[in-house]
């Protein structure tokens, strides 16, 4: 297993060339059908470097036949003014495909959903009929579109599985208008696999009464839907953000 060090400060990396020299910038647009010219530094390289640093996590990817152990560490630096922007890494194919996957698992997956309870205190979830959790129940809701905020999302998502309306407040026209109204969210992460797939969970909570018989189900994708208590919706709940945003109520 190839072993390399990930460090990144401020949206910039410590890149070095093929003999460990460094640190490299690529050149966004760059195509180069020679083989990788730069890549992540080995733990040695980086001690050479006499470039202090601290561990965070541990990242394995696979390519082919290849594992590779990707270290994330922080470096102790002020401002690494000739490291590279990470956003440039993407465009240059000279750049090793393990720098340029280790940069995509830095961006966050957004999700959005919603704890729908009634007056008697009841949780409304969703039974799944494809995805990660399919066969399972769920809350509505879903991933975050690019450019949109997750309030709504969560409106979104809850009329496209469910073909309901609701509504969530947003007191400080953060998603671009002003709504009144009382509910709350319960914002999460959590990186669940060696692969280090960040998670970033917002789950808003808001309280509406609505008939079973009102609601459609998205064909394909939501086998049908649900009023459970609070104690039957934590055990028939697979997600673990699900269960964090129904044990939120009781706080």
């Amino acid at each position: 297993m190839k072993e390399y060090l990930y460090l990144e400060h401020d949206g910039k990396l410590l890149l070095v060339d093929n003999d460990g020299n460094g640190p490299k910038k690529p050149i966004m647009g760059r195509i180069h059908d020679g083989g990788s010219l730069i890549r992540l530094p080995t733990l040695e390289e980086v001690k050479n470097m006499k470039i202090e640093w601290k561990k965070k996590r541990e990242n394995l990817i696979y390519f082919e036949n290849n594992e590779y152990r990707v270290i994330i560490g922080v470096p102790k630096i002020d401002w690494p003014e000739n490291w590279a922007w990470k956003d440039s890494v993407i465009s240059d194919n000279a750049v090793h495909p393990v720098v340029r996957e280790s940069v995509y698992r830095t961006i966050h997956r957004v999700v959005s959903k919603v704890v729908i309870e009634n007056e008697q205190g009841m949780i409304l979830m969703a039974k799944a009929s494809r995805g990660f959790f399919s066969g399972c129940w769920t809350l509505p809701g879903g991933f975050v579109d690019y450019g949109e905020h997750p309030r709504n999302a969560a409106i979104r998502e809850a009329k496209e599985e469910l073909g309901i309306e609701i509504d969530i407040s947003d007191h400080l026209g953060e998603s671009g208008q002003k709504r009144n109204g009382e509910d709350g969210v319960f914002i999460q992460e959590n990186i669940f696999t060696s692969e280090g797939i960040n998670w970033l969970s917002f789950t808003y909570i808001i309280k509406k009464d609505i008939i079973i018989e009102n609601i459609t189900p998205k064909k394909g994708e939501i086998e049908e839907a649900k009023w459970f208590t609070k104690e039957n919706a934590l055990r028939n709940s697979v997600s673990l953000f699900d269960k964090e945003a129904i044990l939120s109520l009781e706080k």
